[in-house]
């Protein structure tokens, strides 16, 4: 018998309403309930530890464990891989704001699990299991209010300048490729923002393109750059170290009006590799 929560995709609740709907734990991204035979699946993108990204419709989401390599068989990541076996109703919130959990729809497993490096609590990296999920119901796939991507890009932001360059090393380092997209009131990408801040500092206040010094301090002291992928993101370049640079607010403009043959190879030099067209 399918569970029906009684909810529409973009209904928000607070954790004692998804308590008290699906008879689960009050807490953790994975919470299988007995009483209901579900499994809620919760992103929860205000902590920082795990990357879970939306990639073509694709929400690619990290498995349970803090520490260490995950199992696939522990917990309630075994629970997830056997989907297609188990009978088990799977349905996904994402959280934005504490507090708020923002009611998506049913989904199901989009392919097979597969694993990569991600950093633990600790901050050390380790191979974790990523599970790629699709909204059963394409009815699911609803707009979100730009404000809500604008502040989780904003809180990543602040908390990439809180972490060392050896830390901003290995994030960026063992990000995923793919750039997150959200449909909005137009699409924006989610860009890593480890990859952004550890542009700059390699960059150390001076604009890779014209090789001045930035023109400009921030309010806190620090040489205003910006970020600029060397392949736009929306050409299909991956929001890699090696695809992006920092550049004074002038020749950032510069590349988006002309995006000159010359400035892409001066460009290309500084990241240290050539870029395929």
């Amino acid at each position: 018998m399918i569970f029906d929560p009684k909810l529409n995709p973009g209904d928000t609740i607070n954790n004692q309403e998804l308590r008290d709907i699906f008879k689960c734990s009050p807490q953790g991204g994975m919470r299988k309930s007995n009483r209901t035979n579900t499994l809620v699946i919760v992103s929860d993108h205000t902590k920082a530890i795990y990357e879970d990204r939306w990639i073509d419709d694709i929400l690619h989401y990290t498995g349970m464990g803090l520490e260490g390599d995950q199992k696939l068989d522990y917990a309630q990541n075994k629970t997830l891989a056997q989907l297609h076996s188990n009978n088990v109703d799977p349905f996904l919130f994402e959280v934005f704001q504490q507090g708020q959990y923002i009611y998506r729809g049913k989904i199901d497993l989009a392919a097979e699990p597969y694993q990569e490096g991600q950093p633990d609590i600790k901050g050390n990296i380790r191979q974790v299991w990523i599970f790629p999920l699709k909204l059963v119901d394409d009815k699911s796939s609803i707009p979100l209010p730009e404000p809500v991507i604008l502040k989780k890009q904003q809180r990543k932001q602040r908390d990439a300048k809180r972490l060392s360059i050896d830390i901003l090393e290995e994030r960026a380092k063992y990000s995923k490729k793919g750039v997150g997209t959200r449909q909005v009131t137009s699409t924006t990408y989610e860009r890593n923002e480890y990859v952004a801040e550890l542009a700059k500092r390699r960059a150390n206040g001076f604009c890779q393109l014209c090789e001045e010094p930035a023109p400009f301090k921030d309010k806190k002291g620090e040489p205003f750059l910006e970020s600029h992928h060397i392949v736009w993101l929306s050409k299909g370049g991956d929001d890699t170290i090696e695809n992006t640079v920092a550049l004074c607010p002038n020749c950032h403009r510069k590349m988006h009006s002309l995006n000159l043959k010359s400035d892409i190879n001066h460009l290309e030099e500084k990241s240290g590799i050539k870029l395929d067209k």
